[in-house]
């Protein structure tokens, strides 16, 4: 079974465009493929009440859950239980989708070529936060999404694919990233079947 574990923080709508691609491209019978866990960081997330609704497997993970921890044991312990519970899955896919964590070098290098990531700029500019408004503020005339793998550099890895949206007059970082959100639905879920598609059909030794 190709296991997609998705990690979210917020309303998750990205992983909303990713479950729903599942559905309607029945991935679970063309690549024996579907979402095995949507794990949060938040348990107040929306994201994971709408997956919680639909049936999925879900799991709530806070680093503020150990206060008895000085601040990097506690991010140790967190690491440890968010890969214990990424284990139990044996995923062929983590996908980040809105996780509002920086995971450590030795989480990263954990699930190398297993770990993917969207961002909403054309990375390599902008990488980090604030996109949109950088964005604006250089005067692109297109700004867009990117897949890419995780590596330890935040927003560094291999490009996978891109979206690219124009920069209208008038924007605002808020019209923006509505236009770039857009895309994004898009552009993860149609990554994430090429990838899919791909593992399907490569030759078995």
């Amino acid at each position: 079974m190709n296991n997609l574990v998705i990690l979210i923080s917020g309303s998750g709508s990205n992983m909303k465009a990713i479950v729903r691609q599942c559905q309607s491209q029945r991935w679970l019978e063309r690549y024996q493929a579907r979402v095995s866990l949507v794990l949060s960081s938040d348990p107040d997330s929306t994201g994971l009440a709408w997956a919680k609704e639909l049936g999925l497997k879900t799991q709530v993970l806070s680093h503020k859950a150990y206060p008895h921890l000085s601040r990097d044991e506690a991010r140790n312990a967190f690491e440890q239980d968010l890969c214990a519970a990424i284990d139990s899955q044996h995923p062929c896919l983590v996908v980040l989708a809105g996780f509002m964590r920086i995971l450590s070098e030795a989480t990263v290098e954990r699930y190398a070529n297993k770990m993917i990531n969207i961002h909403p700029s054309l990375l390599p500019s902008f990488a980090g936060l604030h996109t949109h408004e950088r964005a604006l503020q250089a005067g692109c005339k297109f700004h867009g999404a990117t897949v890419h793998w995780v590596t330890a550099q935040l927003d560094a890895g291999a490009i996978i694919d891109q979206a690219v949206v124009p920069v209208l007059d008038g924007d605002t970082a808020s019209t923006l990233a509505e236009r770039v959100l857009t895309q994004e639905h898009v552009l993860y879920p149609k990554v994430i079947q090429h990838w899919l598609e791909n593992t399907k059909n490569q030759p078995t030794l």
